[in-house]
């Protein structure tokens, strides 16, 4: 891949980035590293009011969405060509029963028309529980990694809208466990991770690996217009298996796309490779 002229294309240049969560602490150290490059964070706008995590305020759109409405929102705050925004989501892991975070950090170059998305996704430390103890609470909070990771208290249920956010501390954790156990109908209360980036450093962490995939990305040029943002789009199963030969489910190849216009090559990955037979249908039905 080639990246010297992509990645002079953003040296020195300034960004704006929309949070009100400290995301420029992991963010801005990389761009600096990587162009010589400033992000400038906005301000004056509520990112929560787009959704929140504790599901108070839904999310309008999906996840890409969201992201582009924040870089976008911190281009006209801040009156710049270019803007960066990063955007979270919690489910079921692809695999297994535990959490899992897929983060979105979203570039908006209006200058060139393009949008370069980078990503990663891993484990989370996303819990939650109903408890009517102290000794319960106290249990919880420790699996939860309190009070490195902050907490989220309501009364009865997930959607009780008597929310005390951001708890990073023993003493407030137990006043507001108390005060929503009195203002509970069920005797129980219900109590979660706080999601937010700047209360949450595993999902923070999570924001840094994603920053550097989109940074990897800005680097990469087309090499037919020479637009930064080339990238995989999808890998080509068909490795032929080294017991049978037949096809198996492992790349052979990767399609790559440009982000400004329509090129795309086929980039062969398993010359000299043979796929494993547990991925074939054949040796492995």
């Amino acid at each position: 891949m080639s990246e010297s002229c992509a990645a002079d294309s953003y040296r020195g240049k300034r960004f704006s980035l929309l949070t009100q969560h400290g995301k420029e602490r992991v963010m801005s150290p990389l761009f600096a590293e990587s162009f010589g490059a400033t992000l400038a964070v906005a301000t004056g706008f509520d990112t929560d009011s787009l959704g929140s995590f504790t599901r108070d305020i839904t999310r309008h759109g999906n996840q890409l969405e969201a992201a582009r409405k924040k870089a976008e929102k911190g281009m006209d705050l801040l009156d710049l060509p270019c803007g960066i925004a990063s955007e979270g989501s919690f489910g079921p892991a692809p695999f297994g029963f535990f959490p899992w975070n897929i983060e979105l950090v979203f570039l908006v170059d209006r200058a060139r028309g393009i949008e370069i998305v980078g990503r990663a996704q891993g484990m989370a430390r996303h819990l939650h529980e109903q408890v009517a103890t102290r000794g319960a609470l106290d249990a919880f909070a420790h699996r939860a990694g309190f009070p490195g990771h902050g907490l989220v208290v309501r009364p009865d249920g997930e959607n009780d809208p008597r929310i005390r956010k951001g708890l990073v501390e023993w003493p407030l954790l137990h006043a507001a466990f108390d005060e929503a156990l009195a203002q509970s109908s069920s005797c129980t209360v219900f109590i979660e991770s706080d999601l937010r980036a700047h209360m949450n450093p595993t999902r923070m962490e999570m924001i840094r690996t994603a920053t550097g995939n989109l940074i990897e990305r800005m680097k990469s040029e087309c090499p037919q217009c020479g637009a930064p943002g080339f990238w995989i789009l999808e890998q080509i199963a068909g490795l032929p298996c080294r017991d049978c030969d037949l096809p198996t489910g492992e790349a052979r190849a990767e399609r790559w796309g440009c982000v400004a216009a329509d090129h795309f090559e086929i980039r062969e990955v398993g010359e000299g490779r043979l796929g494993d037979p547990s991925r074939c249908d054949r040796c492995n039905p």
